[in-house]
């Protein structure tokens, strides 16, 4: 796939994913009805023994995704060494975009700031046609524009299950592999932010939490009314059973 080709196939995917994610349709308060995924994509196969695994605990309840550091190596760093840090307890969710996404990690509360444990440098974007931006995708965003791209600042992609059939269309021009459309089709998500965006975990478990804090009120900012905490992250290794 060429990196260009799909920047410009999502700038039309943009269009119509964001307004069919932003809008006034589908089932609000945490009640989005999400079908089990059938998938061989890495992302819905679930974690296996030993794998690393972030254990989000917030205020809505707890959130368990599986990490990649194979496909995102820096990106994953950078987040187990903040959440080791305890830079995470106690911020807030301070962007909320119902059918979109769900973003925190900002020590700042602001939205406008961050850090890495690279002295507060940034890191490039790392990409993987393994990893896509499905719905529960663990997330770092990136814009040239952006002091804060690469630093500690995350999002859960919240979208709603489906893509139309043009978008489905749109995909396979831009050179998506069928398994691929076949994935967003089920889950849904974001595929105008590959490529662009960090991809580098995975809910397995939590979804429900993170469809109920997307369901809060916010305000013209898309902040909440009321403080959604995280609590705290920790690392751990997944065992099965």
């Amino acid at each position: 796939m060429h990196k260009s080709i799909l920047r410009l196939a999502g700038l039309a995917l943009a269009a119509g994913l964001l307004l069919a994610g932003c809008g006034g349709g589908g089932v609000l308060s945490g009640g989005v009805n999400r079908p089990a995924v059938e998938s061989t994509e890495r992302q819905f196969t679930g974690p296996a023994e030993g794998d690393t695994i972030a254990v989000f605990n917030t205020s809505k309840g707890e959130i368990r995704a599986v990490l990649y550091p194979d496909a995102a190596p820096m990106a994953v760093e950078n987040f187990i060494g903040l959440a080791q840090q305890g830079y995470y307890d106690g911020t807030v969710f301070h962007r909320v975009v119902e059918g979109f996404a769900v973003q925190g990690g900002d020590g700042t509360g602001t939205g406008t700031g961050g850090t890495s444990i690279w002295k507060g440098n940034p890191y490039p974007v790392e990409w993987s046609d393994s990893l896509h931006h499905y719905a529960g995708a663990l997330c770092v965003a990136f814009s040239p524009e952006d002091e804060t791209s690469g630093l500690s600042q995350f999002y859960f992609v919240q979208a709603h299950p489906g893509i139309t059939d043009e978008q489905k269309t749109q995909l396979a021009e831009a050179g998506y592999r069928q398994e691929v459309i076949d994935a967003y089709a089920a889950a849904g998500g974001t595929p105008y932010l590959d490529y662009t965006d960090t991809v580098f975990g995975q809910i397995y478990e939590g979804m429900k939490v993170v469809d109920e804090i997307a369901s809060v009120a916010v305000d013209e900012n898309n902040r909440p009314t009321e403080d959604v905490i995280l609590n705290s992250v920790t690392i751990e290794t997944y065992t099965a059973g």
